[in-house]
């Protein structure tokens, strides 16, 4: 279930390269020239441009390679594969746009408006990299452990792995500066969650009908999928009912909708969003 991209080797690589540049177009022209430190690799890379002579795009290269041998070993080759590919690739963006578009001053004079730019571009990339196994590296890289050896969900993961680079901010910028990370680090968090979430929402089914066969037939050769149906009994007029549990995800969901509206109105429907099925057929 979910997005189509995801397990196919072509796809990913796709998404995967339009992530990074995501991430490297957030980070360029919003975090950098406004001092944003609300986390990752990048935050780090920013708080340290001040004290060593490397520009953030080296320093963000150093950092998330070291990062990414400690997720080769504990992630598994599968994991450290994609995000080497993404570390890379997001390293050779911002080095490009550090070349092509240098910047020594935020481009508007508006930091909020900024900020929604800096949280929402690379926040929509994390999490679309986290949904196909991947990530960008650097923290991204601790949630995920965080993630794998605890029973912390990634965009809590995230915000512990990410507090103490925000809380950088203040000493190294100003107050001012650090409520901003503050903010950004919050609503991060909050968005990496609620678009995978998203990504994963499908739609249980409870369907309570008089003439199951042609409802079941629909699910299992229009929409390729199964169900499971038992045998009940109404509460008032004690008349036999059959009870169809299935899941699928929001198209097919619309159309078997459609479909028993037309073929039995008096069906009862009971429509359910669920963002973890695990079993047979779907991601878990």
């Amino acid at each position: 279930m979910g997005l189509k991209f995801r397990g196919n080797p072509v796809y990913e690589t796709i998404m995967m390269t339009f992530c990074a540049m995501l991430i490297a177009v957030g980070n360029h022209f919003f975090r950098f020239p406004n001092n944003f430190t609300f986390g990752g690799v990048t935050g780090i890379a920013v708080v340290l441009q001040y004290y060593v002579p490397l520009s953030t795009a080296t320093i963000n290269f150093i950092i998330s390679n070291l990062l990414l041998i400690l997720g080769f070993l504990l992630l598994g080759r599968g994991f450290g594969i994609k995000t080497a590919y993404v570390s890379l690739i997001l390293s050779f963006f911002l080095s490009a746009l550090e070349k092509l578009c240098p910047l020594d001053k935020p481009l508007t004079d508006q930091p909020i408006l900024e900020l929604c730019y800096g949280i929402a571009l690379p926040g929509v990339a994390a999490a679309l990299l986290f949904y196909i196994g991947a990530s960008s590296g650097g923290t991204d890289i601790v949630a995920m452990l965080l993630r794998k050896y605890t029973s912390i969900d990634i965009g809590r993961a995230l915000f512990f792995a990410d507090a103490l680079i925000v809380v950088s901010a203040f000493f190294t910028f100003g107050i001012k500066t650090g409520l901003y990370s503050v903010l950004g680090l919050m609503v991060k968090s909050f968005l990496v969650d609620n678009i995978i979430e998203s990504i994963n929402l499908c739609k249980s089914f409870n369907i309570i009908c008089d003439n199951p066969e042609p409802i079941c037939r629909f699910i299992t050769e229009k929409l390729n999928h199964s169900a499971t149906v038992y045998e009940a009994k109404g509460a008032f007029t004690h008349a036999p009912k059959t009870v169809i549990i299935t899941v699928m995800n929001r198209p097919q969901a619309a159309a078997l909708r459609h479909y028993i509206k037309t073929i039995e109105p008096t069906a009862f429907m009971i429509i359910t969003n669920s963002s973890e099925i695990i079993g047979k057929g779907f991601q878990n």
